[in-house]
């Protein structure tokens, strides 16, 4: 009964397991989830050999110890543990296929900052979110463990994992290329890998380091890529990419330092996988712009609108068997010839594979999208008590408007004659999240005056620089 424990409700998100490592979230906690994490483990398994799970780290100080707790419970459960070592996200979820291991878990605090870790989580080849983190912690609460003697190994897929990402790489023109990990847990696999590759290669931040001095890893916040943009001006590349903390999310600048959108992203990586696949799904999340399933459409695929978050996504991607599938943030799912999981280094191979046979650049690509004007991502306060009963107000007001199309798988996106306009509650916290698009400046004012006005509608005040 000493592994059993009340875990801090916060740490149990909806995708992840994630908080601040202190007094109430530390080596003892990972070993409890470890016990509860190996129980269901070998509650779900229907063979009988003794089930295995691969454990991951990712560069962060606190990494090493909590990969050390975490082994020791999911053994003194009874599973047999295959320790990879350190590296990104998207190696762990490698390991679980290239050892056929029944589960896995990464120990990251992805793209927080230093001070945080956490864990993803692999069942059977799906992720392991929403309801069955919630019940992981009321297992650690309860104590319903499995007992036994898992044995521990150390083996590395380093090697294999590059390897298996090369064999996707298409060469033709050389191209220049800079790249900037972020010191996260990526960095020596990109060292390693563009050693592989043609063309000329310049690296910053790819030293492992959880203090994360650079710059916070995370790709998809304009200012954390400033250094990326200037070492593309310095050394004329045609192209920067850089990675978050645990490289399952990518970030791209073209040669004049603009940045391709996760959904900009999307469309050029859709119309090569569309040629392969013509007519098949391509997903997205709500906050995608109309630009993506304009342009999919065009290039003879079926877009798809689906609701935010990564587990989510994965999820549909699966059920629909659609060979590709992204999300604003950055997480990019390759199931065209990989495993349909995320990762920004598989991302960038196949994203190089087409620059390098074609004449056009990024930023050619990025000039020939449709020009919308929209907001980023607008996030106002709101309880946890009371996010989602406000979406479903503004769902009850917008019931019987006129004119008006509304989406309502994640929030509501409305469809209206100036653009569409999205409100949501975010899954990790206690906020509203907003996003407009239109084609013109008075479009988008009018836009946001309807979301000003369903926010206040529900006693919500728009912060004074919502205008």
């Amino acid at each position: 009964m000493g592994d059993t424990r009340q875990l801090d409700p916060t740490i149990l998100r909806e995708y992840d397991i994630r908080g601040i490592i202190g007094d109430s979230f530390n080596a003892a906690e990972y070993r409890s989830i470890g016990r509860a994490f190996g129980s269901v483990v070998r509650e779900h398994s229907n063979s009988d050999k003794t089930p295995v799970v691969a454990v991951g780290y990712d560069g962060r100080l606190s990494s090493p110890e909590l990969s050390d707790a975490l082994c020791a419970g999911l053994t003194a459960s009874g599973v047999n543990v295959i320790n990879v070592g350190c590296g990104p996200t998207p190696m762990l979820y490698f390991a679980t296929h290239e050892l056929e291991t029944d589960g896995g878990m990464m120990i990251t605090g992805s793209h927080n900052p230093p001070d945080y870790n956490g864990i993803k989580m692999v069942l059977d080849g799906h992720s392991f979110f929403g309801d069955d983190i919630q019940a992981l912690g009321a297992c650690v609460a309860e104590g319903n463990f499995t007992e036994g003697e898992g044995a521990l190994r150390e083996h590395s897929v380093f090697a294999r994992y590059i390897e298996r990402i090369l064999e996707d790489f298409a060469p033709g023109t050389e191209l220049s290329v800079a790249w900037d990990p972020g010191n996260g847990a990526s960095g020596e696999v990109v060292a390693e890998l563009v050693k592989s590759l043609p063309g000329q290669h310049f690296l910053i931040n790819e030293e492992i380091d959880g203090t994360f001095p650079a710059h916070h890893p995370d790709p998809t916040v304009e200012k954390n890529l400033v250094q990326l943009k200037e070492l593309v001006a310095e050394k004329g590349c045609d192209l920067g990419v850089g990675f978050d903390g645990d490289g399952d999310r990518i970030g791209v600048v073209d040669a004049e330092g603009r940045v391709l959108w996760g959904d900009q992203l999307m469309i050029v990586l859709a119309r090569e996988v569309l040629k392969d696949n013509p007519g098949a799904p391509i997903i997205t999340e709500v906050k995608a712009s109309k630009a993506f399933f304009d342009e999919v459409a065009k290039a003879g695929g079926t877009p798809v609108m689906w609701a935010a978050g990564h587990s989510l996504i994965k999820s549909k991607m699966a059920e629909m068997q659609a060979p590709l599938a992204g999300e604003m943030s950055g997480h990019i799912f390759f199931a065209d010839k990989y495993f349909g999981y995320d990762d920004a280094i598989y991302t960038t191979v196949r994203l190089l594979s087409i620059l390098a046979n074609t004449d056009q650049s990024v930023a050619d690509m990025q000039n020939a999208l449709p020009k919308f004007m929209n907001t980023p991502e607008l996030r106002f306060e709101c309880s946890e008590d009371r996010k989602f009963k406000v979406i479903e107000e503004v769902k009850a007001r917008l019931a019987d408007a006129p004119d008006i199309k509304v989406h309502d798988m994640d929030g509501v996106r409305v469809e209206t004659k100036d653009g569409w306009w999205l409100l949501r509650a975010s899954n990790t916290q206690a906020v509203l999240v907003a996003r407009c698009e239109s084609s013109d400046e008075a479009g988008l004012s009018r836009l946001k005056d309807a979301v000003r006005e369903q926010l206040m509608a529900s006693d919500i005040e728009p912060p004074a620089d919502f205008n």
